[in-house]
């Protein structure tokens, strides 16, 4: 396969819950730009302060992480993005630019949007501006609660706070990431990971081996995690629940 080309592949749209929501006419009318992309590990979606062309729309399996990147190359995560949203507000917001990076935490796939496609939808229909501007005020309550949990709670909590965000936008209850990585993610120091992922393990709750985290036991990280979870899980239900059980967005889409 020559160099820079996708895979062929068949995405459903409906898929990714924000599209799903979409009124038909706007759907009908972005379809023609929407095109699916590979989002392999690791790979950096946008950088800070680079101009945004795009917004993404991950598909099942596919979770997106937005860090802060200080100065001195130290991370920590500030939301994680699955199919239950997308990357890339600044656009319809903007600010055309964002200080953070997107990076691929779980691989899969994703469904890009051109930016200038995305403003003359939402200057064009209050519907789509009313369902983005909802994404937005949850996508804003897991940044707040995350900087909360990060400031106040034990690595033990913020472990499991992370773990179920995740799980939610997974079909599966396995995680590929390595310590080094989610220490990154959480902003703290690999040892700080290590103890808490062996105090979990030895729970009974996750099983940990070369970078595959297995949940075991997720009621018991429910039990266990702080209360910062089901605040952001709360809010997400309220304001996306009728997305979830949309859907308008049924045509299929090749490349």
């Amino acid at each position: 396969m020559p160099a820079g080309l996708e895979p062929k592949t068949r995405i459903r749209p409906k898929d990714n819950y924000l599209l799903a929501a979409l009124p038909a006419e706007v759907f009908d009318r972005l379809l023609p730009d929407l095109k699916p992309v590979s989002m392999p590990l690791g790979k950096v979606i946008y950088e800070p302060g680079i101009e945004l062309g795009h917004v993404y729309f991950p598909t099942p399996g596919c979770i997106i992480s937005m860090l802060y990147v200080m100065a001195d190359g130290a991370s920590a995560e500030i939301a994680v993005v699955g199919d239950e949203g997308m990357v890339g507000i600044a656009l319809f917001m903007g600010g055309d630019t964002t200080p953070s990076r997107a990076l691929v935490q779980s691989a899969g796939q994703a469904l890009e949007l051109p930016g200038h496609a995305l403003k003359r939808e939402f200057e064009r229909h209050t519907g789509l501006q009313h369902l983005l501007l909802r994404y937005t005020q949850a996508l804003i309550t897991q940044m707040s609660q995350t900087a909360v949990c990060n400031r106040h709670h034990s690595v033990d909590q913020q472990l499991c706070r992370w773990l179920l965000l995740s799980l939610d936008r997974l079909a599966t209850n396995e995680l590929t990431m390595t310590q080094e990585l989610i220490a990154n993610m959480l902003g703290v120091r690999r040892e700080g990971v290590t103890e808490a992922a062996g105090k979990l393990q030895a729970q009974g709750l996750i099983h940990y081996s070369r970078g595959r985290i297995t949940v075991l036991d997720r009621p018991g990280l429910e039990a266990r995690v702080c209360e910062c979870y089901a605040v952001v899980k709360k809010e997400y239900d309220r304001l996306l629940s009728h997305a979830k059980n949309t859907s308008s967005a049924s045509a299929l889409i090749s490349h």
